[in-house]
Formats: C-alpha cells, structure tokens, sequence
C-alpha cells in the first residue's frame, strides 16, 4: 500500500536527514569557514552575496520540503483520528472529516466542544484552590 510520490519520498528522506544534529553540524561549519574566508576575500561584496544567495535558494527549497512532510504528517494524522472516532460506539461521526468544514462550522464545534469541557470541569470535586493574595 505504499504508492508515495517520488517527491514525497525525497521529502520524507531529506527532512529526517536535514533534521539530524549532523546536518545542523554541517550548515554551522560552512558558516565558519564562510567566515573565516570574510579577510582572505576583504569582506567583499561578492563574499556577502555568495552567503545570502546560498541560504536564500535552500531556504526556498526547505519550504517546499516541510510544507510537503507536515501536510503528509498532518493528513495521516488526521485519519487515524477518524478512524478513533468512528470506532467509538458513543463518538459523535459527524465531526469526521471536519477539515473540510467552513471556518465558521469549526468555530462552533470548537464552542461546542468548549462548552462540554467546562461542564465536565465544573463536576470535577473542587480542590483546596489557593487563595488570592
């Protein structure tokens, strides 16, 4: 069952690699050594862009790379939740798939579900709260 896009499989390889303390290693030695090359190049213009220009094209890239592992995390996620509440007797099924809901649809469910939450706190045994001083 494992039909990923080439892209995404590239994606999920590289952020595992680029989340390593070794690839963080790696991007601080190249700032060091770009760096410590700032006097042999007379902190030239061109010693300024060759940084900015390096980090801004794999900034650029990184944004597409996380953008694609987090909507694949955040998918997956999403239907193992669905899959929980379906599988509860008492779960209420219509909030599946609530992703797709409008923004005001989700904002009453979020009241909905605010509201249950303070009922259930309000029966909760009321603790020795510490006074106010």
């Amino acid at each position: 069952m494992n039909h990923t896009s080439l892209f995404s499989r590239f994606a999920r390889i590289m952020s595992r690699m680029l989340g390593h303390p070794l690839a963080f290693g790696l991007a601080a030695l190249i700032i060091v050594v770009w760096l410590i090359c700032g006097p042999v190049f007379h902190f030239s213009d061109t010693w300024q862009l060759f940084i900015n220009t390096g980090t801004t094209i794999i900034t650029f890239l990184m944004v597409f790379l996380i953008q694609n592992t987090q909507s694949r995390d955040s998918e997956a996620m999403q239907v193992k939740l669905d899959e929980l509440i379906s599988a509860l007797k008492q779960a209420d099924n219509t909030i599946l798939d609530s992703e797709d809901l409008s923004e005001g649809d989700l904002k009453r469910l979020q009241e909905h579900y605010s509201h249950l939450a303070q009922l259930a706190q309000s029966r909760l045994p009321q603790h020795n709260a510490p006074s106010s001083l």
